[in-house]
């Protein structure tokens, strides 16, 4: 089974935003976001997801990226 890589991080930088900024426009807690942009969480609501995309201006998977195991990427 492959793995989700969470890509915030990457997002945020090149939106020029900051963890507390971006708490602040989604309205979820800076601790909860900081877990998720250390991927360390095993779900997002939807509702969630989409507020952080229409406050970075994105596409969730901008954020979100799909990675196969190596047995799956070699069956490709």
């Amino acid at each position: 089974m492959g793995r989700i890589i969470l890509r915030l991080d990457r997002v945020m930088a090149d939106r020029k935003m900051s963890l507390n900024e971006l708490s602040e426009r989604v309205g979820v807690a800076n601790v909860n976001l900081s877990k998720l942009k250390n991927g360390h969480i095993s779900a997002i609501r939807f509702s969630t997801l989409t507020a952080i995309c229409e406050a970075l201006h994105c596409q969730p998977g901008d954020i979100l990226e799909y990675a196969p195991d190596g047995d799956e990427a070699e069956k490709e």
